[in-house]
């Protein structure tokens, strides 16, 4: 896998990422403006085979700049469950499934108005053909879970806060 070439850059909101840019009264009266991260909610799944590996997508991921080996997810349609996204998700990424359970949710960030769902698939096994979305160009990474969890405290994650949750979950901090 290798990172994306860069092609141009241009200013301002497009593509993925849709903000919207708020004026707002501050107590004391003094207006302040924010920009705000719109958009649907997503989804992330800690999935784990019965042999205690972690099913991965590795991507590369603009933000970074870098290739990440990452908990499955993306975004929740409109009308779907958390849970069936995460299904959904999961087998599109990596051809896995598996029994899985919602565990809860946080905030993207403090400027964001979208949840991130965190979900947990034990007992996981290949369940057909991974089918990426036509923007994503995804590879099927088993890793070992305390290899995992070096990678987790190195920083090396995009959903850490995720990855984290579904841990301790887990009992497997």
């Amino acid at each position: 896998m290798q990172p994306w070439r860069l092609l141009r850059q241009r200013p301002g909101p497009a593509g993925h990422v849709r903000v919207l840019t708020n004026t707002y009264a501050l107590p004391d009266g003094r207006p302040v403006e924010w920009d705000l991260i719109a958009g649907g909610d997503s989804v992330a799944v800690l999935a784990l085979t019965d042999q205690e590996q972690v099913v991965l997508a590795r991507q590369y991921r603009p933000g970074p700049g870098r290739v990440l080996d990452e908990l499955p997810g993306g975004g929740i349609e409109d009308g779907e469950l958390p849970v069936d996204a995460a299904a959904r998700e999961l087998a599109e990424e990596t051809g896995y499934g598996g029994e899985l359970e919602v565990i809860g949710s946080t905030w993207l960030a403090g400027n964001a108005m979208r949840r991130r769902w965190a979900a947990v698939a034990s007992g996981c096994r290949p369940a057909g053909a991974a089918q990426p979305d036509g923007g994503e160009s995804i590879e099927l990474v088993l890793k070992p879970l305390a290899e995992f969890r070096r990678q987790l405290r190195a920083g090396q994650l995009t959903d850490a806060d995720i990855a984290y949750m579904c841990l301790d979950r887990c009992g497997l901090l």
